[in-house]
């Protein structure tokens, strides 16, 4: 017979109403129906009737309690007046409609990881050897398809630690993809690298998931990570994941055989969990909420002492800038990223291609936020290119769409060596930035190595060339900021941030209506047009929007500025407000005649209509541009 005292999970991690039955019972519900209000914050609400039957025995009504624990509700058996057991009843012939007991959850937390600050989060890692599921695991736990997912079994995708906040439930922490790990890699190897990264990074986390692969079942490279964790994470607490559990068919006792191996690893009973389908997150969770509000209670009990007596004012912080390093494979993008990050942040070598994932890195620099992407390297997608290098080339363009100002880099030495400031491919990304609208910075690379007596003339021509020969490439955009830096050498840094944020200004500089009258009549009356009839007829002139700054130019509708108009416009505002570098949008809209030709009538129609004819100008519906 089924027992009525088992226990049973109502609610799931982060959810806020769950329906609950309940079973059993001789005495009538509704009569008990205060007792629900004594555990915890508890709303029972729409208690129907419980009638059924069990052989002749009246309805057999169990009141549970429910009791709340961590955001997760479960039943439990209370004793009734009157309630007798009857072993002969089987509670598999109770019906109960799933509306009839509704309970949500109001209980009380020990921390609002909601409303904490960012930069206090813990910081998980996830950890484990190649091909486990640690990068779909990362997407899981941010809830966006960031980390470049691909079943390569023989190639590591990942090489990069990324970094994301994590949303599990009510839930916030900071959390790291990984590269996979192995420890018999070669010394100086991209594996062995990659290791050394993750160790550095692994001394800064609280916690780390340790995934396996369970279909693979304990392989002895598990067991070789399992003790480079102990060596390198001694007071990390370290949960066991097993990974692509939902092949498992738990009737024939597979997943409890494979939680019996884990134990093998030395690190406590392990979680099944599927990052794909996301089974096991509700068991994840409980595990993981101990250890981050402990965590949390000991730093938020720290600040609250350092804040004692201690008065500041915050000032509002600056919108956050949009940084992409983007260019050709092998010109110093990811040396570039850790010079100005000061610290080895992302993996650099020799090989051409290393970089896959697009990683996205916060950092301050003069009192503003600055979100650096380092790309891979841009590369014309063909249909030969499978797997990850597809994937990469995708990814560094949906970079180059997202960011505010993109920091093309380019390789003094192959510039030196070709006589060519630019390839095609490299003219394609900076025409790529133009028409989306976005800040272009040009960052030549590599200087240091043109550098010395036989290089002397070479270094000066190169400086000399580079910014002429932009400008031919791309004439859509008049001075582009062109930086000469050593990214090995760590010169220039100052200089890129500098240029990048003057650019970023730039981007989003808005300009009063009323200057740019005055400007546009100044303008206007200091060109030399052959007669008075070729003179464009602009009735005023104003910004729209920025980020790109995008004007609209007024004409009358018998009046269209030609290309040539346009080109003069653009320049002349480029050089009067210096907002160089740059792509300005120019839109033409027409004014009705009626509403030009207004001030020919009487003063009395001449209100009413000036009236009707600026309404009309003004309203984006009524223009046909």
């Amino acid at each position: 017979m089924v027992q009525p005292h088992s226990w049973f999970r109502a609610l799931s991690a982060g959810r806020r109403h769950s329906v609950i039955t309940l079973f059993g019972g001789h005495a009538p519900l509704p009569k008990y129906l205060n007792s629900l209000t004594h555990c915890g914050d508890i709303r029972a609400t729409t208690l129907g009737s419980l009638f059924s039957s069990c052989g002749r025995a009246p309805l057999v009504s169990l009141l549970s309690i429910l009791q709340l624990n961590n955001g997760f509700c479960t039943l439990a058996t209370a004793t009734l007046p009157g309630r007798r057991n009857d072993e002969n009843c089987d509670l598999r012939k109770f019906h109960v409609d799933s509306t009839d007991i509704i309970a949500s959850t109001n209980g009380t937390k020990a921390v609002d990881f909601t409303e904490i600050d960012v930069k206090l989060l813990p910081t998980v890692i996830i950890v484990g050897r190649p091909n486990v599921g640690k990068s779909a695991l990362f997407n899981r736990f941010i809830r966006r398809r960031e980390a470049l997912v691909c079943n390569t079994p023989d190639d590591h995708v990942t090489r990069d630690i990324r970094e994301g906040i994590a949303k599990l439930g009510d839930l916030r922490f900071r959390v790291l993809d990984s590269a996979g790990l192995e420890t018999a890699a070669t010394s100086g190897s991209i594996l062995d690298r990659t290791a050394e990264m993750t160790a550095n990074v692994l001394a800064r986390s609280q916690i780390a998931i340790f995934l396996i692969d369970v279909r693979d079942g304990l392989q002895p490279l598990d067991l070789e990570v399992g003790k480079w964790l102990r060596r390198h994470a001694t007071e990390i607490k370290t949960i066991v994941a097993m990974n692509k559990s939902e092949s498992l068919d738990d009737g024939a006792g597979l997943l409890t055989a494979s939680v019996g191996e884990a134990h093998e690893l030395g690190f406590g009973d392990a979680i099944a969990i599927s990052a794909e389908t996301g089974l096991g997150m509700a068991e994840l969770y409980d595990a993981l909420r101990p250890l981050l509000e402990s965590f949390m209670l000991q730093v938020l009990n720290e600040k609250v002492n350092q804040d004692d007596g201690v008065s500041s004012d915050v000032e509002e912080s600056k919108l956050p800038l949009q940084l992409a390093i983007v260019g050709r494979p092998n010109v110093g993008k990811s040396t570039l990223l850790n010079a100005l990050l000061q610290e080895d942040r992302v993996l650099v070598g020799p090989e051409a291609g290393l970089t896959r994932d697009s990683v996205r890195v916060q950092f301050q620099f003069g009192g503003r936020t600055i979100y650096l992407v380092d790309t891979a390297g841009w590369l014309q997608r063909t249909k030969q290119e499978k797997g990850a290098a597809s994937l990469s080339i995708m990814q560094s363009r949906k970079s180059l769409l997202r960011a505010h100002v993109v920091a093309l880099v380019l390789d003094a030495e192959e510039i030196a060596k070709s006589r060519s400031s630019m390839t095609h491919a490299e003219v394609v990304i900076a025409r790529r930035a133009v028409e989306e609208g976005r800040g272009l910075v040009v960052i030549v690379n590599k200087m240091d190595l043109l550098r010395g007596r036989r290089n002397s003339k070479t270094y000066e021509d190169v400086i000399k060339a580079v910014p002429e020969e932009i400008q031919t490439a791309i004439p859509q955009v008049t001075g582009v900021p062109v930086v000469f830096i050593s990214a090995v050498e760590g010169r220039g840094r100052l200089a890129v941030m500098h240029q990048v944020i003057n650019t970023y200004e730039k981007w989003c500089l808005r300009l009063p209506t009323a200057r740019l009258n005055r400007w546009l009549r100044k303008v206007m009356s200091r060109h030399s047009w052959k007669d008075q009839a070729a003179k464009p007829k602009i009735k005023y002139f104003t910004q729209v929007k920025a980020r790109p700054p995008t004007f609209v130019a007024f004409v009358s509708k018998k009046t269209e500025l030609s290309d040539t108009e346009l080109r003069f416009l653009t320049r002349s505002l480029k050089e009067d407000f210096d907002i160089g570098g740059i792509p300005i949008r120019i839109m033409q809209r027409f004014i009705p005649t009626k509403a030009a030709g207004s001030s020919n009538t009487s003063n009395s129609s001449r209100q009413s209509t000036g009236r009707k004819g600026e309404r009309v100008s003004s309203d984006k519906r009524s223009i046909v541009a």
